[in-house]
Formats: structure tokens, C-alpha cells, sequence
């Protein structure tokens, strides 16, 4: 009784094992932000896209690849001489994904490591060729340019081969020891001669201020020679009179100066 017993526990555990097998082998599920190529073994890479969800196949015959269809990045380091032969080092950094509705010939062309095989070819060749049509002082000075030069290039490159390039930046751009040093001298003697051209500037509008101070003396004084051979000394005493009205302003302002009449008689105006 009991080895019969043991013998249905026996067969149910291997049917609901069985089951599980085959289930396995008959459903597969596609996650989020994915989608699932089928490779048939007799018919080869099927033309639709299976999209999220749990789907069929046939059992040992078809087999599901899934891709990441998510945008993605990724850095492409690249060393390249410029125009005038200096090294010039360049990071890219990349966000991608592939286009969904190709995913069946992306994978038959280029297999699931899609991204590995055509970025880097891409990026190289064409770093390369826009990088060495500027010279190493022009790729500092028009930076946003060759970013965007390079961000059209790269765009419409990858879509030969059915991937979409949402975005490309110029993260990096170092030059050789040589050229940094060369720049920072030029950088050092431009500030100096701007320090000279400045020095020299000065001590002209300061020569120029002087002549100008002595015209005007000059002109004053022909003016004065010229009342006083006209007037006089009435000029002398209007000067005269014209400083003590300035002086006796100011003192008047003055707490600590008094003012006491004239006269010898002073004492004697004093009431008791």
C-alpha cells in the first residue's frame, strides 16, 4: 500500500516536473524596455519583433534573442594628429539605442554585441577626418562647432546601419605636453604685451595732460599780462580783494577765531 503510494507521489512529481520543462521550453517573457528576435532553426531569423510580454515558440526549434532597446552610452576615447600634426586626444560620450523595426536584420548583419562593432568603427573614422581638417589653436577656439560637426557626421553615419544617436558630446580634448606649454607661454607673453601696450598708453595720455596743463598756464598767463598792461593794478586789487572775501569766508566759520572791534578806544567802549 505504502510503495504504491510512493510510487503516484513518484510519477506526479516527474509529470509536474515535466510540465515545468516544457513550459519553460514553450513560453518565454520579454521584459520592459526590450524586445525579442526569433531565431527558427529551420527558417533562420524571423522579420517580426515580439514586443514586452510572455509569448510562445516552438519547442527546440525557435529560440528568443533579446535586446535592450533602452537609450544607452558609452565613451569613445580617440587619440588623432590635427591639421597642423598635433596629438590631440578626444572623448566622445554617446547615448544610443537601436532602431526597433530593424532589430531582425541588426541581428542577422551585425549579431547582439551590435553596439561594440559599429560605434568604435564609426566614431574612429570620423574623429579622424573632421579632427584634421582644424588646426590644434582652432579646435579650442571653435569647440562647439567640431562638437556639432562631429554630433551630424556620427548621426547620419549610424543610420546606415539602422542605429539612432540621441546624443553626442565633446567631453574631452587634451593636446600634447608640448603644445600645453607652448600655449601657456603665448598666453604669458600676449599679457605682457598687453602690460606694455597699457604702460605705453598711459604715459601718453599723461604726456598729453601736460601739454594740455601748460597751454592753459601759458594762455592764463598772457591773459593776465594782458589785463594788467590794460587795467593796471586795479586787476591787482580786485585779485586782492577777491582773496580776503575767500578768507574772511572761511574764518568766518572758524569756532575757535573771535572778532573785536578796531580802534585804540577798545577798553574804553567796555560798560560796567
Amino acid at each position: 500500500m505504502a510503495g504504491a503510494l510512493f510510487n503516484r507521489l513518484t510519477f506526479a512529481g516527474l509529470g509536474i516536473s515535466g510540465i515545468a520543462l516544457l513550459s519553460d521550453q514553450i513560453l518565454y517573457d520579454v521584459d520592459g524596455g526590450h524586445r525579442a528576435v526569433i531565431f527558427d532553426k529551420f527558417q533562420g531569423v524571423l522579420t517580426d519583433v515580439r514586443g514586452e510580454g510572455t509569448h510562445f515558440r516552438i519547442p527546440f526549434i525557435q529560440e528568443p534573442k533579446i535586446f535592450d532597446v533602452r537609450m544607452q552610452w558609452r565613451t569613445l576615447p580617440v587619440r588623432t594628429p590635427s591639421r597642423d600634426l598635433q596629438d590631440v586626444d578626444v572623448t566622445l560620450r554617446i547615448l544610443y539605442r537601436p532602431q526597433v523595426p530593424m532589430l531582425p536584420h541588426i541581428f542577422k548583419t551585425l549579431g547582439e554585441d551590435y553596439a561594440e562593432r559599429v560605434i568604435p568603427s564609426i566614431g574612429n573614422e570620423i574623429l579622424k577626418s573632421i579632427v584634421a581638417q582644424y588646426d590644434a589653436e582652432q579646435l579650442i577656439t571653435q569647440r562647439e562647432a567640431v562638437s556639432q560637426q562631429i554630433a551630424t557626421a556620427m548621426q547620419n553615419r549610424a543610420k546606415d546601419f539602422n542605429l539612432s544617436l540621441d546624443d553626442i558630446a565633446l567631453t574631452q580634448l587634451q593636446f600634447g605636453r608640448e603644445f600645453t606649454k607652448a600655449v601657456e607661454l603665448k598666453q604669458v607673453a600676449e599679457q605682457e604685451a598687453e602690460r606694455a601696450r597699457f604702460l605705453v598708453e598711459r604715459a601718453q595720455h599723461e604726456k598729453d595732460a601736460s601739454i594740455i596743463r601748460a597751454q592753459g598756464d601759458a594762455e592764463a598767463a598772457i591773459m593776465v599780462s594782458k589785463a594788467l598792461q590794460e587795467s593796471g593794478q586795479a586787476l591787482i586789487e580786485l585779485r586782492k580783494i577777491e582773496a580776503a572775501k575767500d578768507i574772511a569766508h572761511t574764518m568766518s566759520r572758524s569756532r575757535n577765531v573771535a572778532y573785536l572791534p578796531g580802534g585804540q578806544n577798545m577798553l574804553m567802549n567796555l560798560q560796567l
